[in-house]
């Protein structure tokens, strides 16, 4: 009885993590979305010529200066990038705890990081990659 008490709380674990890991896919992707929204709204707003514009605050119309509706945008451009990253970042945690539960090893790479721009200035002066 004991062992079915650890097994049974072993998978519930798993399928707890796998059920987080795919929710936050998914919030990824909604984000993601919206992301995209905002810069054809942006894209939009640079084309066009006008000095106002219309402007939805959850299910409210608001005729708007059309700068600060630029400056409302990429800000919240800027959130939803931070937000992704914050998810994509905890994602790749989340992968590597449930392959340990899985007693699998971790995704090679997977928690890799790009190169600082002051990095990348130290070995491209030693010469050891090209500029």
């Amino acid at each position: 009885m004991d062992d079915q008490a650890k097994i049974l709380k072993y998978l519930v674990s798993v399928e707890k993590l796998a059920e987080e890991i795919i929710n936050d896919k998914q919030e990824i992707i909604m984000i993601d979305k919206r992301r995209n929204q905002n810069r054809e709204a942006l894209r939009d707003l640079t084309k066009s010529g006008q000095t106002k514009c219309w402007v939805t605050v959850g299910s409210v119309l608001i005729k708007h200066n059309v700068d600060s509706a630029k400056t409302l945008l990429e800000t919240d451009q800027m959130q939803l990038n931070i937000d992704i990253n914050k998810l994509r970042s905890n994602l790749k945690i989340k992968v590597n705890d449930l392959r340990d539960l899985e007693i699998q090893p971790p995704v090679p790479g997977l928690m890799l990081v790009p190169m600082s721009k002051k990095e990348t200035q130290g070995l491209s002066s030693a010469g050891l990659i090209p500029r």
